[in-house]
């Protein structure tokens, strides 16, 4: 009986608030880091994609490729595989971001949105859109190039009051 009244207090214990916040914290920490790792084996893969799509069709031989020295698919395929990659650091970026000190950066998330959105567009083919998921785009980059500058200008707010 003594031991099941030991395991109620320890249970207790670990439930009190500044244990239980402790507790939630180094989960927190534990699932960033996993996620940190994820990323860079994400980041490592989109890497080497774009380096195998490059060289398979820029660096073969014309008896590989047929359309040697021409661009055999279409620019902006490559400038999303770039931004892929581009957009794979920034979210690396908020991880690290976080692990540092501990706070989701919101300037650092609508960038990285920003980023993906753009590369919506680059890759876009206005053929196959509609009017509608045109708009829905626009008013996407609106909102979030309004939230940055908001961010931005609330940040800079700060840092002069803070010199002051």
């Amino acid at each position: 009986m003594s031991s099941l009244r030991r395991l109620t207090r320890m249970i207790r214990d670990r439930f009190q608030d500044d244990n239980f916040l402790e507790t939630l914290s180094g989960v927190e920490v534990l699932v960033s880091k996993v996620l940190s790792i994820a990323m860079i084996l994400v980041i490592l893969v989109a890497v080497y994609n774009l380096t195998i799509f490059l060289v398979r069709d820029f660096l073969i031989p014309e008896v590989m490729s047929p359309d040697f020295g021409r661009f055999s698919v279409s620019l902006f395929k490559i400038f999303g595989l770039f931004l892929n990659v581009l957009i794979a650091l920034e979210i690396l970026e908020n991880i690290t971001a976080y692990l540092k000190k501990h706070v989701i950066q919101v300037e650092l998330v609508i960038v990285t949105s920003l980023i993906a959105v753009a590369r919506k567009i680059i890759i876009l083919d206005l053929d196959q859109k509609t009017a509608l998921e045109l708009i829905g785009l626009a008013f996407a980059i609106f909102a979030l190039a309004s939230s940055y500058w908001i961010v931005r200008h609330v940040a800079r707010k700060s840092d002069d009051s803070n010199l002051h």
